[in-house]
């Protein structure tokens, strides 16, 4: 997690939105802070969120972005 530090990531929720950012940090606990999110829902863009902090118990998986992907959200 911490080689992501500075890449996009996406970091899905365990009750279904899912959130692309550029990972800023992260800590012991699994707490993760985003720059620049997108919030997606059902794989539909729902909005731009700025810098967000999400609670580590809200988050079934963390995920780097390819490149190829970084256009696009993935299904």
């Amino acid at each position: 997690l911490i080689n992501l530090t500075g890449k996009p990531v996406i970091v899905k929720l365990k009750w279904g939105p899912e959130y692309k950012g550029y990972l800023i940090s992260t800590d012991n606990y699994m707490n993760v802070q985003l720059a620049h999110t997108e919030e997606y829902t059902n794989g539909t863009l729902a909005g731009n969120l700025g810098e967000v902090l999400i609670r580590c118990n809200n988050v079934l998986y963390i995920r780097g972005v390819e490149e190829a992907e970084e256009g696009e959200m993935p299904e």
